[in-house]
């Protein structure tokens, strides 16, 4: 195995069939988009060079501007509830369950693997206000206040949106934060104890700064899957009423497979990438300042 290792015609050899398989699926498509992005016009019609038109329009299109606001905002309220709530429950799961949180873990984890479009249309009839009342709604009347339209505006359709995809997802980051807490000593907590650090202490000053790593983690995973949010939106309220929540993802699958413009959809899903690497590094960056204080 060693002679194997240290060949290099060898390992060349091995890793060819990777190389080669990642390029076509991931490289190719990456740098044909944005070769696109230079262009305009489809498969059917054709492709006309455009120059730097398409970037041009992106700085002044107002739907483009709409979308960047609604997955901001959706991105940093939902990657913060999701890894602030998951990493409670860790902390559930190690310190106050222990070997018995295994059907815990196992029933809050279980919305991870149901299909999307299955939670929307559950959480369709949940907040349903026309023409029969949901749970909601008649819970809110049970106690004396009106029902509301939770879908029919802006507003509170996005409040139903961040509730769905926290519900849905905040069981896997429990897991992966928990999963950070086991390799936290014991022998560490017990000698904390011993020497008197009570639960704030011992919370602050050894297992947060211990868990760190795995939050940062957390941190990368959830920001670029909630800046990518797609799935979600479209099944549960098709990016209305209106556009008012319609993130860069569905503005870009509109542009471009339903008004067949792939030139400007490339443009804003090169958008989409430039965010998710700018948050990626500041995240980086942010967590070596922390590990060199």
């Amino acid at each position: 195995m060693k002679s194997v290792l240290g060949d290099r015609k060898a390992i060349t050899l091995l890793l060819l069939p990777a190389l080669i398989v990642y390029t076509l699926i991931m490289l190719v498509p990456v740098l044909w988009s944005f070769g696109l992005t230079f262009f305009s016009g489809s498969v059917l019609t054709g492709f006309e060079w455009n120059g730097i038109d398409n970037f041009t329009r992106l700085l002044s299109d107002p739907y483009v501007g709409d979308a960047l606001v609604f997955t901001l905002k959706y991105a940093v309220l939902v990657t913060i509830l999701q890894v602030v709530l998951g990493y409670g429950l860790a902390l559930l799961y190690q310190f106050v369950l222990r070997r018995s949180s295994v059907l815990v873990r196992t029933l809050v984890f279980f919305p991870v693997v149901l299909p999307t479009v299955a939670i929307a249309i559950l959480y369709q009839k949940i907040f349903q206000s026309a023409p029969n009342d949901g749970l909601v709604n008649e819970l809110l009347v049970n106690v004396g206040l009106s029902s509301v339209d939770w879908l029919g505006s802006g507003t509170t359709a996005f409040v139903v949106i961040v509730v769905m995809d926290v519900w849905r997802s905040v069981g896997f980051y429990g897991v992966l934060v928990f999963s950070g807490l086991l390799d936290i000593p014991d022998e560490i907590v017990e000698s904390a104890r011993i020497d008197g650090a009570k639960t704030f202490s011992l919370f602050r000053h050894i297992i947060l700064p211990m868990s760190l790593p795995i939050l940062f983690a957390s941190f990368i995973f959830s920001i670029n899957g909630t800046i990518k949010v797609f799935d979600s939106v479209f099944a549960l309220t098709g990016g209305g009423p209106g556009n008012s929540t319609t993130p860069l993802t569905l503005y870009m699958y509109r542009t471009a497979f339903q008004y067949s413009d792939f030139g400007y959809g490339s443009t804003i899903a090169l958008l989409l990438t430039v965010m998710c690497l700018l948050v990626t590094l500041a995240i980086f960056r942010s967590s070596r300042r922390d590990n060199t204080v």
